[in-house]
């Protein structure tokens, strides 16, 4: 089993920066392809991002690409969302997601507020 504690949400002006960091505990976090997701008030929870276990792979949603990025350190139990050029419509809660390489469990974190208004 892991816990994730998300950190790094806040409010932010358009076309600002802000960087939400993911810190996890409780197992062995190398075995473990990570994501954030976010959700918006009255809409499905959606996939911003993806790590491989190793860090080395990457994906994003359509949306974000180019703006976000994603990064994985297997030495700090870390993985960060490092968010540029926002927009109001990146408003949401995100949250990081961790799944076992093996059983595929799932965990969450607790979810951090974003905010892009002037």
């Amino acid at each position: 089993q892991v816990q994730l504690v998300e950190s790094g949400g806040g409010l932010v002006q358009p076309g600002g920066s802000l960087r939400l960091s993911c810190a996890a505990s409780g197992s062995t976090f190398r075995l473990y392809s990570m994501r954030w997701y976010r959700q918006a008030p009255g809409r499905e929870r959606e996939l911003v991002a993806f790590v491989s276990s190793d860090g080395g792979s990457t994906d994003y949603v359509e949306s974000v690409k180019g703006r976000f990025t994603i990064s994985k350190n297997n030495v700090k139990d870390t993985v960060s969302l490092q968010m540029n050029s926002l927009k109001p419509e990146d408003t949401a809660v995100y949250y990081c997601n961790a799944r076992h390489s093996i059983t595929h469990y799932s965990y969450w974190g607790q979810g951090t507020q974003v905010t892009v208004s002037s």
